[in-house]
């Protein structure tokens, strides 16, 4: 009885759990409910489901001030105005090499040599030649000497009678011979003095050397080519380097004959190298080639360098800026600009609406002055950010934006 009396007194929770439970349920949905609206609400904050603004694009570059004095632009080449294809003046094989190219040489420098043991050897036959020319006029002047004692001599031996006149004449033969026979020895010296510089200059033609200052640009020859100066040959080279004198070095610009009346002998120049986007060399027109290009209606101006610099090449794409007036110490800096379009004023204040990845950003920007129809930038932004330009109206600080493609 007492076990049956024990089994009866359990405690049933069920019931009342369940009704806990169900009392937590409309909490926790209201919990997931506000936080779902308040990420939906954060997304359109962002723009998620805003539809992107279709805007069109400009970059922030980089702009020298002598645009605003800028009367023309034409595109050109650097050219050097000394260029020599170096050859041999004598047929001949290479047997040495003794530059590259980029090699610089002097004036006067052997930078290859063609084989040359047959023109030696007749040089030096030459040499000996004239050797034995000198050693026959010594001969040839002592005996004259000799001769010449002999003959007077004779001569006043003669007038006192102590002599015959058979003996007088032969003296006199005599002399007259060895004076002949150094006449001889002289002349010869002088045959094979000739023959010598002759010689000298075949054994010359047989090393090629440098005929000014210059850089080597090309080598158009290897060792065992046969070098010849008409190249006739299938196998023969005509050229063995192409050298060209880095001080000489000019632009040939391009000007339509209409613009030529703004282009003038000594006018200061600006000049881009398509190499060196980030460089601007000063120079100045050099001459007006006083002929037309009749199918491009154009006329060739040369403009020189001022600044030399080695990184300047012949044969570079160039441009030319002919300038009002010469660049000062200050401008000769790049300046950051941007275009008025891209500008928004609010409250006094000037801002531009940077793009970041797929948005917009409502940046202020300080500004400077104005170049051309650029303005300049002082601060905010930098070159190569870019920023929108149009429709501006539509924009505000985080849109959505697409850049329209052109």
């Amino acid at each position: 009885m007492a076990n049956e009396d024990l089994s009866k007194l359990r405690i049933e929770k069920t019931a009342g759990a369940a009704g806990q439970a169900q009392s937590r349920k409309p909490a926790y949905r209201v919990a997931a409910l506000l936080l779902i609206i308040a990420i939906i609400g954060l997304l359109y904050l962002k723009g998620v489901f805003t539809p992107a603004v279709q805007i069109e694009a400009a970059g922030i570059s980089r702009t020298y001030p002598s645009q605003a004095f800028t009367l023309l632009n034409a595109s050109g080449y650097v050219v050097a105005q000394r260029k020599s294809a170096v050859a041999s003046k004598v047929t001949g094989r290479l047997v040495s090499i003794s530059v590259e190219e980029g090699s610089k040489v002097k004036k006067g420098e052997i930078i290859a040599r063609l084989e040359n043991e047959d023109v030696t050897a007749n040089r030096n036959q030459v040499a000996a030649n004239l050797n034995v020319a000198r050693a026959n006029l010594e001969q040839a002047r002592a005996e004259l000497q000799n001769a010449r004692i002999s003959f007077d001599r004779e001569k006043a031996l003669l007038q006192q009678g102590y002599t015959t006149q058979a003996d007088y004449d032969a003296a006199e033969a005599r002399y007259k011979k060895a004076a002949a026979v150094a006449a001889g020895a002289e002349a010869a010296i002088k045959a094979n003095t000739a023959a010598l510089h002759g010689a000298d200059v075949a054994l010359e033609y047989t090393l090629i050397r440098a005929p000014f200052d210059a850089v080597v640009l090309t080598k158009n020859a290897e060792v065992g080519d046969i070098v010849t100066p008409i190249g006739a040959a299938v196998t023969a080279k005509a050229s063995v380097f192409t050298i060209a004198d880095m001080s000489s070095l000019q632009v040939e610009a391009d000007v339509s004959e209409s613009n030529l009346e703004v282009v003038k002998a000594g006018q200061p120049c600006e000049i881009q190298l398509d190499a060196l986007p980030g460089s601007r060399f000063r120079g100045e027109v050099h001459m007006i080639v006083p002929t037309a290009d009749r199918a491009k209606a154009t006329v060739m101006t040369k403009v020189r360098f001022i600044d030399k610099d080695s990184r300047i090449l012949p044969e570079m794409s160039a441009k030319v800026a002919f300038l009002s007036r010469p660049v000062s110490k200050d401008e000769e800096k790049p300046l950051t600009t941007i275009k008025p379009a891209a500008l928004v004023t609010r409250d006094g204040k000037n801002y531009v609406f940077l793009i970041k990845g797929d948005h917009v950003v409502l940046t202020p920007v300080t500004l400077g002055e104005q170049i051309g129809d650029l303005r300049v930038v002082l601060g905010g932004v930098k070159p190569g950010d870019r920023v929108a330009t149009k429709p501006l109206d539509k924009l505000k600080d985080g849109s959505k934006v697409k850049i329209a493609e052109k």
